[in-house]
Order: C-alpha cells, then sequence, then structure tokens
C-alpha cells in the first residue's frame, strides 16, 4: 500500500508513541514523491520527542516548517548520498556514516543515518552495512531512501520496514524535457509520415545513447576508485568479476533510463487520447495545443492503434528484440 507523506508521517509517529518505533525503514517514491521530506519531519520528531506539532485554536492539527534534509544533518545526523565521479556510494562512505553511530552523545539523543538513493550502493557497501542494519546502537534509527527498491540486495531489503509514498515520476529529468520538446515540434508538422516518425526515433535514440554512454563512464570511473583502494587486498580474478558486475549495474542503469522516456512517449499520447475524448488531466498541460491538435487530425481508432504501437514496441524491447531495428519499426508504427 502506498501512502501520501502526511499518512506515512502519522503511522511512524503514532509506532514512536507506542515506543515501537522500528529501527529501519526504506522509504521509496519516485522523484518528488516526498522521500526526503518525510526522512527530514522523522528526524525532527526524534529530536522533539514526539510526533504532533500541537493543535491551534480550534482543535486542528498544526504543520510544523520542517527544514530540509541537508540543514539538519550534524550533532547526530548524517546523510550519505552519492558521490565520487561515479555517482555511487561505496564503503568508504558506508564505514564513515557508521561512525557517527559510535560518537558518545546525551544519554536520551538519538543517532539517525540517512542513505539517499540507497539503489546507488555498490554491493561491498551494502554487504558491509549488512551488521548494522541487523543490530544498530540503541536509539539509532536508519532510513534508506530509493526510486528503485529492485536495485538493492534482497538482505538489505529484508531488514527495513517499507514505506511506499504515492507520487509520479517527474516525466521531465533524463532527457524527457529533450523527447517531450521533439514530440511537440513533431505534432506541430503532423504525424503520418515516415520523416516524422524517424526524426522522433533519432532524437530518442541519440538520449538513449548519452544515457548509456553517461552509465557506461560511471562504471569504469568506480571500478577505477575500487582497484587503486584495494589493488594488494583482493584476489587475482576479482577485477574481472568486479568489472562484469558493473557493467550489469551500468545496463540496468540504461533500461531504467530507457523505461522513462516510454512513460514520456505514452504519457504525450495518452493527453492526445484524453484530448480527443473532452477528459482533463492532461500530465503536460503546457503541450495541450500540439497533443489537441494531434487529436483533431486522426479518428479514435487511429489514435489507439499508435498508443497500442507504442505498448508493443515496449513490449518488445522487453525480449531479445534487436534494439535499433526494433525502435525504427515501433516509432514507424507509432508515428509514422
Amino acid at each position: 500500500m502506498a501512502f501520501t507523506v502526511d499518512r506515512a508521517f502519522e503511522l511512524v509517529s503514532e509506532a514512536h508513541d507506542r515506543q515501537r518505533l522500528a529501527h529501519a525503514f526504506l522509504i521509496i517514491g519516485p522523484r518528488g514523491s516526498g522521500k526526503e521530506e518525510l526522512a527530514a519531519r522523522m528526524i525532527r520528531m526524534l529530536q522533539r520527542g514526539g510526533g504532533g506539532g500541537g493543535s491551534d485554536l480550534f482543535g486542528e492539527p498544526v504543520k510544523e516548517e520542517v527544514p530540509s534534509l541537508d540543514e539538519l544533518a550534524g550533532d547526530g545526523v548524517r546523510i550519505l548520498r552519492p558521490q565520487s565521479k561515479s555517482r555511487r556510494i561505496t564503503v568508504d562512505g558506508i564505514r564513515e556514516l557508521e561512525k557517527t553511530f559510535h560518537v558518545v552523545s546525551a544519554p536520551d539523543a538519538w543517532k539517525v543515518g540517512v542513505i539517499a538513493d540507497a539503489d546507488r550502493m555498490v554491493a561491498a557497501a551494502e554487504n558491509a552495512f549488512l551488521k548494522t542494519l541487523e543490530e544498530p546502537p540503541p536509539r539509532t534509527l536508519l532510513m534508506l531512501l530509493t526510486e528503485n527498491a529492485g536495485g538493492l540486495l534482497p538482505t538489505v531489503l529484508s531488514r527495513c520496514v517499507r514505506l511506499v509514498l504515492i507520487g509520479e515520476p517527474v516525466l521531465h529529468e533524463g532527457g524527457g524535457a529533450e523527447l517531450l520538446e521533439a514530440l511537440n515540434s513533431a505534432a506541430e508538422r503532423g504525424f503520418g509520415t515516415p520523416e516524422t516518425a524517424l526524426g522522433l526515433k533519432a532524437v530518442f535514440a541519440h538520449i538513449l545513447a548519452l544515457r548509456k554512454a553517461e552509465a557506461e563512464a560511471a562504471g569504469k570511473e568506480l571500478l577505477k576508485e575500487e582497484e587503486k583502494a584495494l589493488r594488494q587486498a583482493v584476489e587475482g580474478d576479482w577485477l574481472k568479476r568486479r568489472e562484469d558486475s558493473l557493467k550489469a549495474v551500468a545496463e540496468s542503469d540504461y533500461l531504467a533510463d530507457r523505461e522513462r522516456l516510454f512513460d514520456v512517449l505514452q504519457a504525450w499520447m495518452a493527453d492526445a487520447l484524453r484530448q480527443k475524448c473532452g477528459a482533463g488531466g492532461l500530465d503536460f498541460p503546457d503541450a495541450a495545443t500540439q497533443t489537441a491538435k494531434v487529436a483533431s487530425a486522426v479518428s479514435l481508432t487511429e489514435l489507439l492503434r499508435r498508443v497500442d504501437a507504442l505498448q508493443e514496441l515496449r513490449s518488445n524491447l522487453q525480449t531479445n528484440a534487436q534494439e535499433q531495428l526494433a525502435l525504427e519499426v515501433g516509432f514507424l508504427n507509432a508515428f509514422g
């Protein structure tokens, strides 16, 4: 079940008031769902010693203004984010985080560790963190924030209480804005020609190529960092195995980027379908003129066919289909 930030905080606050607060939470949700806001409110709850912000004269709850997560970092609160050129969370980062939990503090003070983008932990970092997740020091709260819980080891997932937040993915990120611009331009010219379809396919493929190059470069940079740090302390075939592992991580990141771009395509086409049916709730209200133009130019049956063609392309790419050929055929069907 997914919750709003307010409802999730209520549940956590109630558990804290009953002295049944878990020691580790996995907070899951797309970017913009409020993961960091929830973590910040939980930190303030511990610092305050209670859950609520009080009530006003009419008995209505007062919502406290909570600083950002990074502003709360300091005495007993450590925020760990992906660092270095590789944009990964390394073993050294985890060890620095764990030092916070063993620093002497006031008897009643809580210590908090927050790992943002926790799915960016390398496997060695996750394994190093397992002991702390399983048996943290007294009055310690751990929070792992992620958009992609599937990127974490099952042994990490099993040691955390999950809080899934309601929220829609931010479609403009990761090349989404560029793809949206291309869709709007194509709509102005009019769908229905091979040139338009192949032009959109070229933009889509270009964004994917850039994202893939970034993912592979990040993996190579991390391999250099780890090789330098562990050169004298690992077995002979470690480098090859680690290289294969990082290639798999880069491929996973690439596929996630591809899925986000398909979210943009399908949301835009869904807007055209809503326009055709006179419905509201557009995902891209700023593109309403363009999606309305597409909606008015084709029949409902034709528009549904194009929507289905996009879904078929997305499904085909999840098989062993050759990517570039599948994209070319799929874009011709959806936009040509």
